[in-house]
């Protein structure tokens, strides 16, 4: 059943192009391979002095830039794809280890995917899934099983920090099991009183370890204090959409809205008392995900095997025709899944060839959520002076007119000063103070949503001229006179249509 489920999501996500490609990510990466060089300093940007980057990704980022020149586009999408198929895969293979009901156990991951699907995207942030998830397994299966795999977490954690930012979830994992073995020979009785203070010391030793191994990026300490120093921005976390909280009111939350509410089930059903990791674990990262919208990635990883595990003392108590109905129907399929493994990779191979050879796996930038015509507009035209942009539209823009062009800032908002983002702000909302910033950073001409407040605004001034528009993006330049010959080339604005 694992198989399918890896199947079946690599299908889904590879077809119906389920997973975004952050192409900025694949131009850094490029410029590191050209220049065999990691940037201290944002490369992509015209503004000065010159901002000082955590380039915490750039492994990841390097990993990207070498599929794009060996596969194209379509060797990162497709990529990315397995990583997020063999992330859930491998989670749903550690649940089932509890033998409880595959049907649950399939519903349990179907809700645990669901509320994930927000942000799958071939970004870095990949990484930290598919390591939060083996360092979770490995963990647990030491504390309660004494399966001693913690050999392999300082070498995940030295890929971790040179990969993504979120290596600190590794950390955050290791200090509940250490907090968990410092605090139960103070409230537990009998001969296993001892074992604690032996893994405790154990977990001590790991995250020192681990902590040493840490140095080992371009960034020295300051990785390790990046994400504390992300965490006390208040203006970035109160104003990037990913750091703020859920909202309940969309759509795309509900799953995790209704993963929350079967585990509070779960727990008063079973009338057990959790495992004091399990009860720290979900206070902690459920605290973390309604906080921030982006850590319910890593809340719901943690959910998926302790549901796992007390609903299978649920449904192994009986208790009713349909929990009997369930468990025979479990009992069915589970003989028919365990003969099956080790064929049924079969078919995912043969699918796979069958895509590649038929070029239906190609991957291709949507120019409904990109600038692509309004670039190529930029690229032909070679507009001077300093721009300003939307974070995304300039993420695109990177990849594909670099170095023709700089940006104002892209979608790597951590990397700024919160005076600069707060410029950024101030002129995309059409804020108080807006021409100050303009005017501060010698603004030439702006490419932003068509749709948006800004683009409505300056249509109606005098001192900007739209000259290209569709239906994603719009260009305008300043009324001066060095823009004087591109605003008579298109005082009719150049869009698809004319």
């Amino acid at each position: 059943m694992a198989e399918m489920i890896f199947i079946t999501l690599f299908l889904i996500l590879s077809f119906s192009n389920g997973v975004k490609l952050e192409t900025g990510h694949v131009r850094v990466g490029t410029y590191i391979l050209d220049t065999l060089s990691i940037p201290k300093f944002d490369v992509f940007s015209y503004t000065y002095p010159p901002v000082p980057i955590p380039m915490t990704d750039w492994l990841a980022e390097v990993i990207m830039a070498l599929l794009n020149k060996a596969f194209g586009l379509s060797g990162v999408f497709i990529f990315f794809t397995f990583l997020i198929s063999l992330t859930y895969y491998l989670l749903f293979k550690w649940m089932r280890q509890y033998e409880g009901n595959i049907l649950v156990d399939v519903l349990i991951i179907l809700l645990v995917i669901a509320s994930s699907k927000l942000h799958f995207s071939a970004r870095p942030h990949v990484f930290s899934l598919l390591f939060f998830v083996i360092s979770y397994y490995i963990l647990d299966n030491f504390q309660h099983n004494n399966r001693n795999y913690l050999y392999f977490l300082p070498p995940i954690m030295l890929f971790w920090i040179n990969l993504h930012g979120a290596f600190i979830m590794g950390f955050i994992l290791i200090g509940v099991y250490l907090l968990y073995n410092i605090v139960m020979p103070f409230v537990s009785q009998g001969p296993g009183k001892k074992g604690y203070g032996k893994k405790a010391n154990v977990m001590g030793l790991l995250i020192l370890a681990c902590i040493f191994i840490s140095f080992i990026n371009p960034n020295g300490y300051k990785a390790l204090i990046y994400p504390f120093q992300l965490v006390s921005n208040n203006f970035l976390i109160d104003n990037v959409p990913e750091f703020l909280s859920p909202n309940f009111h969309h759509l795309i939350v509900m799953p995790f809205n209704y993963l929350l509410l079967l585990l509070i089930m779960t727990i008063a059903v079973t009338g057990r008392r959790l495992r004091f990791t399990e009860l720290l674990l979900i206070l902690l990262f459920l605290n973390m995900a309604l906080y921030s919208v982006r850590n319910i990635l890593f809340f719901s990883i943690v959910a998926g095997p302790i549901l796992s595990r007390n609903c299978k003392f649920i449904f192994s108590s009986g208790g009713g025709r349909f929990v009997n109905f369930l468990n025979k129907r479990s009992e069915n399929i589970s003989k028919i899944d365990v003969p099956a493994k080790g064929y049924i990779w079969t078919m995912p191979l043969v699918l796979l060839i069958a895509v590649v050879l038929s070029f239906k796996l190609e991957y291709k930038i949507n120019p409904e959520e990109n600038p692509v015509a309004a670039v190529e507009f930029l690229k032909r035209e070679c507009l001077k002076g300093n721009m300003f942009g939307n974070d995304k539209f300039c993420d695109y823009m990177i990849y594909s007119a670099y170095p023709q062009y700089k940006v104002f800032m892209h979608g790597k908002f951590d990397m700024y000063s919160e005076k600069k983002a707060r410029d950024y702000f101030k002129i995309a909302l059409h804020e108080y103070g807006w021409e100050s910033a303009i005017e501060k950073y010698k603004i030439n001409w702006i490419i932003f949503d068509t749709n948006s407040v800004l683009s409505s605004f300056l249509k109606e001034r005098n001192d900007w001229k739209m000259i290209y528009t569709d239906k994603i993006a719009s260009i305008f330049v300043r009324n001066v006179s060095e823009n004087f010959d591109i605003i008579k080339k298109y005082r009719q604005p150049l869009s698809p249509v004319n």
